[in-house]
């Protein structure tokens, strides 16, 4: 198997949650919107599985503003990539792994503008060979013509085998599995859902999928 590893991006390589739950309490203070504000809209959030029109839409609507939906939501997209962070411990890591060999990209679904944003003020974009965002190129995991696009942009053929590395099970795990890629699921911490077919590894965070990328070379 060649050394290929694609990446997802959000509660994978960067801790979305962490970031989500700032812009919360900021939104909510900004407003004057009340105590309760942030953990509503991180409740509503659902860790980012909803679809953003609708979020802002029931944003607009449950606390009343007078801003549209798409104005909210565009806000949302420009400071969110300031409030993302990716440990230096992951950033280390894969630079160690592209220096043994491996090519390394990034495959995420989301909106083009917010999602390369994060990559880039991160830290990550100068960390691997190539980026595949849903939003740029018109294919959202789990459709396997996105991980065959990665692997292209790395200079692969995905026939050649590579690992998947992410936290959804449906988007990054069974569609890796789908592309002919070995998975690795980060989600140690959570119950695997009932009925999904499992990765062929877990781990608890990116720098244990990256120590056990590594090992393979041993």
């Amino acid at each position: 198997m060649q050394r290929l590893a694609l990446f997802d991006l959000d509660n994978t390589l960067v801790d979305r949650r962490l970031a989500f739950s700032v812009w919360a309490g900021e939104f909510a203070d900004e407003r004057e919107l009340g105590g309760e504000a942030a953990r509503w809209l991180i409740a509503a959030d659902r860790q980012g599985a909803r679809p953003r029109d609708q979020f802002f839409r029931a944003v607009r609507d449950h606390f009343g503003l007078v801003e549209p939906a798409d104005e909210l939501w565009a806000a949302f997209r420009a400071r969110m990539p300031d409030l993302v962070r990716c440990e230096p411990r992951v950033l280390d890591g894969l630079s160690q792994l592209r220096a043994s060999g491996w090519r390394v990209a990034i495959v995420s679904n989301g909106m083009a503008d917010n999602q390369l944003m994060k990559i880039e003020r991160s830290g990550l974009r100068e960390r691997v060979d190539a980026c595949c965002v849903s939003g740029e190129v018109g294919i959202r995991k789990p459709d396997v013509q996105i991980f065959q696009l990665a692997a292209e942009r790395c200079g692969r053929a995905l026939a050649e085998g590579g690992w998947m590395i992410g936290d959804n099970p449906e988007h990054d795990i069974a569609g890796g599995r789908a592309a002919g890629l070995r998975t690795m699921w980060v989600g140690e911490q959570h119950a695997w859902p009932r009925g999904e077919l499992r990765a062929d590894r877990t781990v608890v965070d990116a720098v244990a999928a990256i120590s056990r990328l590594q090992s393979f070379d041993t």
